[in-house]
């Protein structure tokens, strides 16, 4: 398969060859960063790990080259950096056991840019070749303008293949903005609680963001033990992690579903519910 970059990389972590590892995906994250993945569809890496008939694959869309960094990697140029992040991201690979893990290296402005079509070229390929059931993406909510970007280039592929993937659902997760404040009636569910240790190692493999500042690897446990314990105040926690989704499925069964409405309809139910609760309350 090829990409548009040709510093794009394909890792497989079992050594099979490249069009039958694709090609075994049930479960696919289109993400904007390394490190994303572990952090936003942990669901899907949980539901594939050990199995032979459930395959996880991973996407990173741009190269990494504006991360934060500190410590020993306080001095690392751009593309010193990229080598870094492109090397973690395939030990996380490795330690999730995934079917096959893609490494784009489009830089943020192209896939902020609605102009720029080479990103959707490329994941029109990758879901034509994985040929996926779920996919995880960033929700359209999240407040970092490359994710969502990611998520737009996305959701562009997948309403141009929609007709030719097996697809049941697409969720929008959790990175750079929670999603509990959506209604539970809104809320996809999503149990994250098996394996803890090989959760941990993913998101710890990172070693150019944890210890390079951002301490993803406590943050990430955090969110996901506070949503299994806050998110119903009267019954004792079912899981110890779970993380929230938007489920985008209806904006790629509807192409002609504008996005910005879509979840702005999710805004105004959450909003009408904390109106209606004050309400309910103070009278």
């Amino acid at each position: 398969m090829q990409f548009h970059k040709p510093t794009a990389d394909i890792f497989v972590p079992d050594g099979t060859a490249p069009d039958a590892a694709l090609a075994r995906t049930t479960h696919l994250c289109l993400s904007a960063h390394q490190d994303d993945i572990e952090i936003m569809a942990y669901h899907g890496i949980a539901e594939c790990f050990g199995l032979k008939d459930k395959w996880f694959t991973g996407v990173v869309v741009t190269n990494g080259a504006g991360s934060p960094r500190s410590g020993i990697y306080g001095d690392y140029t751009d593309a010193e950096m990229q080598k870094v992040r492109v090397l973690e991201q395939r030990k996380a690979a490795y330690v999730g056991e995934y079917a096959c893990q893609i490494q784009l290296a489009f830089t943020s402005a192209e896939v902020k840019n609605p102009r720029e079509t080479v990103v959707v070229e490329d994941l029109t390929k990758i879901l034509l070749a994985t040929q996926p059931e779920y996919v995880y993406l960033h929700n359209p909510a999240d407040k970092h303008d490359t994710h969502v970007g990611v998520t737009l280039r996305s959701l562009a592929a997948l309403r141009a293949v929609r007709h030719r993937i097996p697809l049941k659902k697409v969720y929008g997760c959790e990175v750079w903005r929670d999603l509990d404040w959506m209604t539970d009636e809104d809320k996809q569910i999503l149990p994250v609680s098996a394996r803890s240790n090989i959760a941990a190692a993913l998101v710890g493999v990172f070693d150019s963001q944890v210890t390079g500042g951002k301490r993803y690897d406590l943050a990430t446990a955090g969110r996901r033990l506070a949503h299994a314990t806050y998110y119903a105040s009267h019954g004792t926690d079912e899981e110890s992690a779970l993380n929230f989704a938007m489920d985008l499925t209806p904006l790629v069964e509807d192409a002609t579903l504008p996005i910005s409405d879509y979840v702005l309809a999710l805004v105004d139910r959450f909003r009408a519910d904390v109106e209606n609760r004050v309400r309910g309350v103070s009278q």
